[in-house]
């Protein structure tokens, strides 16, 4: 009744499969009888044994096939509801079948035992996908490389490091972190001219206070000019990263190893650290490296611009056929090109752009025909501009760019102003039009174009900023809403009045708290220069501008030009240069914010691991200690212990939910009692070598004397049971801050699977304990729940991507003057955690360096990274010295030889390996 349906060949098709693998029947018996099709086992046959013909299936004709793939798709397709439709007597496909074997006359097999059929099956497995792959002409690495693709969403291949991007990053012989930067910066330029350049800019940007690292009072430190070029030369050119450079080539950069904040120590902590070497924060190799980054994007930019600018001079010149015109736009974009070579802060880079945007401004030159455009939005300086204006406001006087030129004192030839004879009413008859129908129209728009032309004259401005920017002075006071909010205890208490406070002054982050106000409607704020300095600057000006001229006429041309001045200081100038003020306060207060965000994470991180008393170590025994962690619990989760072994692995777990009980009763008193004895066992059977206490509550002070109750109790009691490890066993309290962030993040269920909260707080609270880089690293994941942890109580000003960047530059200085023992780590996997921070290695290449190391299990020579684990020369250049090969793990056992110097800082360009 119906006829069969292309859509649901497949299913059709499937089903005749099915039905001839349920009744038992060879690919002939089926068609002959149920009206079916060849198997994967005919196929097979065939494929191994040939057809009747001789002719092997992979020597078929592909016309053939493709014959047959047609005549699948031309069976019924009037009807689409066929298969919707089914009767209980009839046979899906019968007909379709007799059609479609007149074409396979020549396919008939040869006979072959089912014994045969069944060892070839195995040996060769099913050739459905096989067959099907070949019709779709895909090899099977296309297949399994989109099969990854399909399989996973974007952002879990992301977070796994497993996008193309991220493979191209670990095939390329680079340290990732150069790499991720030069994605941005572009490739930076190796000749020697290019990184004099670069270093000249970058000395005169550390010398003159611009990089906030140093502070106001910090004046006195020495940068050697040549120490920076030859950083320069050894990143750009060399591509060795800041560890290496301040472990391997210190000689050369000796100038930039200085700590900028030099702290203060006293007797105790001086001999402290004549015993011990401690670790040290480069950061003014980072601050290079910072500047580096804003000298490539800037130069970046400044090659982008000249390019626009000069495609656009070109079709704005095709345009215009007033010689006049033509000759003045010349000297503008000359100008313009002559500022931009010149320009040295982005800053002074937004002023070229400012004022080629004013003369060039972007239309609908160059556009695709049949394109939508935007509709332009008209500025008044383009309506005087189309009305002819340009000519009156090249009348008035100077140019802006010859202004300029004299406030800046260069030496360019300036020829003496001469009024016009006619007045300048007189002059502005001549050019009224519909749009500006009087004299005084005339001129007041010849004003406009004329002071925004000023306002936008790079070298005025940056006259005017130097001024603003040493002279302007800040005010504060609350709006009557602040005045109800703003007590003595609120947090803008300290900027509630603030009276003329000079933009020099504002050294920390107290702008911050100002703008914040400022948003909430608490403060209004407000900027001025002192009433003498706009004095001073407005006669300079106008000495500058003005004529000499004593006739009439000079006269009233002069007070055309003040006019323009005054337009051109309050109208443009001055609230431009407000706004600047304010981002430059808002930039130097995130700087400073951010570099106390640094030093509090530097605090957290450059501790060592928990050190018993010193005639307990064992100078041949670095293990760190067992560890006994504590969580407080109210009861629902009770109050937990886990004992932890040196290598930070959970040896046991205790739950005491009556230890903490303060209350008389009987049953109450008898379930302490009970908790109590099961912790002195707890304890002696792990002889902890320290408890650790996560101080949250009042509460762990008394828990805290509760276990030292214990501990006393199992000395007198017990005094056999107790190791030497044990003798004055110390309790000391941890910040559960960390390990919290720890027990809610993703590496915790994957690396304590089926674990408790508690538990993984406790876990957290002991590793930080013995290796608080690790713990912390660990934290700095794809997720990067390390952002969670609260440092600084105004650090909510720093976006995400800022605090990043200090803690990858922080952890980086840690981890490589720390090293890896990658022995150790391969064995527990959360000491791994650091090695995205070595020289060289990133995440991405950590992550391969990782898998590789956890599949061999130990590594007894440093030049098996190179060999055997696939880092690239250069990348094992920077990283190898920073990776410690000793006998830890697996390796312990192993009597396979072992190199001492691979257990050093020694690099192996010292020795042989």
């Amino acid at each position: 009744f119906f006829q069969g349906s292309k859509k649901f060949k497949r299913l059709k098709k499937a089903q005749r499969d099915l039905d001839g693998i349920r009744y038992g029947l060879s690919d002939d018996e089926f068609d002959g009888s149920m009206k079916g099709g060849a198997t994967a086992e005919e196929k097979l046959k065939r494929t191994l044994f040939g057809d009747d013909d001789g002719q092997p299936l992979e020597d078929l004709p592909e016309d053939e096939e493709q014959i047959e793939e047609e005549e699948d798709g031309d069976m019924g397709e009037e009807d689409e509801m066929a298969d919707f439709i089914v009767e209980e007597d009839d046979v899906p496909g019968a007909s379709v079948r007799r059609k479609k074997m007149k074409n396979k006359k020549s396919r008939h097999a040869f006979d072959v035992s089912s014994s045969a059929l069944k060892e070839a099956q195995d040996i060769f497995g099913d050739v459905d996908e096989l067959l099907q792959l070949r019709k779709q002409g895909l090899d099977y690495s296309d297949q399994k490389e989109r099969r990854l693709e399909d399989q996973f969403e974007p952002t879990v291949l992301s977070e796994k490091y497993m996008t193309v991007k991220d493979d191209e990053i670990r095939t390329i012989d680079l340290p990732e972190r150069m790499q991720i930067s030069e994605e941005s910066t572009g490739s930076p330029p190796m000749d020697e001219e290019s990184i004099i350049e670069e270093s000249n800019w970058m000395h005169k940007q550390l010398t003159s206070g611009a990089v906030p690292l140093f502070g106001k009072e910090r004046t006195d430190l020495s940068i050697n000019k040549d120490d920076i070029m030859r950083f320069l030369d050894l990143t750009h050119v060399q591509k060795l990263d800041i560890p290496f450079i301040a472990m391997y080539r210190k000689e050369q950069c000796l100038s930039l190893l200085q700590d900028p904040e030099p702290h203060e120590v006293d007797d105790v902590d001086q001999e402290k650290s004549d015993k011990k070497p401690t670790i040290k924060w480069h950061k003014v190799l980072w601050a290079i490296r910072d500047l580096d980054r804003k000298w490539l994007l800037l130069q970046k930019r400044k090659s982008g611009l000249q390019s626009h600018y000069s495609k656009r001079f070109e079709e704005e010149s095709r345009r215009i056929y007033d010689e006049t015109r033509l000759n003045l736009n010349q000297q503008v974009f000359e100008s313009i090109l002559k500022d931009l070579k010149d320009a040295e802060s982005e800053r002074e880079v937004d002023d070229v752009d400012a004022k080629f945007n004013l003369h060039f401004p972007p239309g609908e030159v160059g556009a695709d025909e049949g394109q939508y455009k935007r509709p332009k939005r008209r500025s008044q300086y383009s309506i005087c501009y189309k009305a002819g204006l340009w000519e009156v406001a090249s009348k008035f006087g100077y140019s802006a760019q010859q202004l300029g030129s004299q406030l800046s004192l260069e030496k360019l030839p300036v020829d003496e102003l001469e009024d016009p004879k006619e007045t300048p009413e007189e002059m502005a008859s001549d050019f009224t039009c519909a749009m500006f129908e009087t004299p005084q129209s005339v001129l007041k728009g010849a004003r406009h174009m004329a002071a925004l032309e000023i306002s936008c004259e790079p070298s005025v401005k940056k006259y005017v900023r130097n001024i603003y920017m040493e002279n302007a002075v800040v005010s504060t006071s609350p709006t009557p809403d602040g005045k109800i909010a703003i007590d003595s205890f609120h947090q803008f208490a300290g900027v509630k009045w603030l009276r003329e406070k000079p933009l020099s002054k504002f050294e920390d982050a107290q702008w911050l708290l100002i703008q914040k106000a400022e948003e909430e409607k608490l403060l209004q704020v407000t900027f001025k220069l002192p009433e003498k300095i706009m004095d001073d600057l407005i006669k300079e000006c106008n000495e500058r501008y003005l004529s000499n001229g004593v006739s009439k006429s000079a006269q009233q041309w002069n007070e055309q030009r003040k006019q323009i001045l005054n337009d051109a200081l309050f109208g443009f100038l001055l609230p431009s240069m407000e706004k600047e003020a304010r981002s430059l306060l808002a930039s130097g207060a995130k700087n400073w914010l951010l570099l106390e965000y640094g030093k509090d994470l530097w605090n957290k991180v450059s501790v060592g691991p928990y050190q018993k008393k010193e005639n307990d170590i064992n100078s041949e025994e670095e293990a760190a200690p067992r560890v006994m962690a504590c969580c407080w619990g109210p009861g629902k989760p009770a109050t937990t212990f886990v004992m932890l072994d040196s290598s930070g692995e959970v040896l046991d777990v205790l739950y005491t939910g009556s230890l903490t009980l303060r209350s008389q009763n009987v049953n109450d008193q008898q379930r302490k009692k009970n908790d109590q004895q099961r912790v002195l066992k707890f304890m002696t059977d792990h002889q902890p070598h320290v408890v650790v206490l996560g101080a949250v509550n009042l509460s762990c002070t008394r828990l805290k004397d509760d276990i030292y109750e214990i501990i006393f109790k199992m000395v007198e009691e017990n005094p056999r049971d107790v190791g030497h490890e044990m003798d004055e066993l110390s309790i000391v309290y941890g910040d559960e801050s960390l390990p919290r962030l720890y027990e809610n993040s993703r590496i915790s269920a994957d690396q304590l699977p089926g674990t408790s909260g508690i538990v993984k707080r406790a876990v957290a609270l002991g590793r930080y304990l013995q290796n608080p880089l690790a713990m912390v690293a660990t934290l700095c994941g794809p997720e990067k729940e390390i952002l969670s942890w609260k440092l600084n109580p105004m650090e909510n000003f720093l976006t995400a991507d800022e605090k990043y960047s200090m803690i990858e530059q922080v952890l980086v200085d840690v981890a490589n003057q720390v090293g890896l023992d990658v022995n150790l780590a391969a064995s527990h996997e959360w000491l791994f955690a650091p090695l995205q921070f070595i020289s060289g290695i990133g995440s991405r290449k950590a992550a391969s360096l990782q898998r590789s190391l956890v599949r061999v299990g130990t590594i007894f020579s440093r030049k098996d990274f190179l060999q055997a684990h696939g880092l690239g020369k250069k990348v094992f250049v920077n990283a190898v010295a920073f990776l410690r090969v000793r006998r830890s793990g697996l390796a312990a056992n192993s009597s396979q030889f072992i190199d001492l110097l691979d257990d050093t800082r020694i690099h192996p360009e010292s020795y042989l390996v």
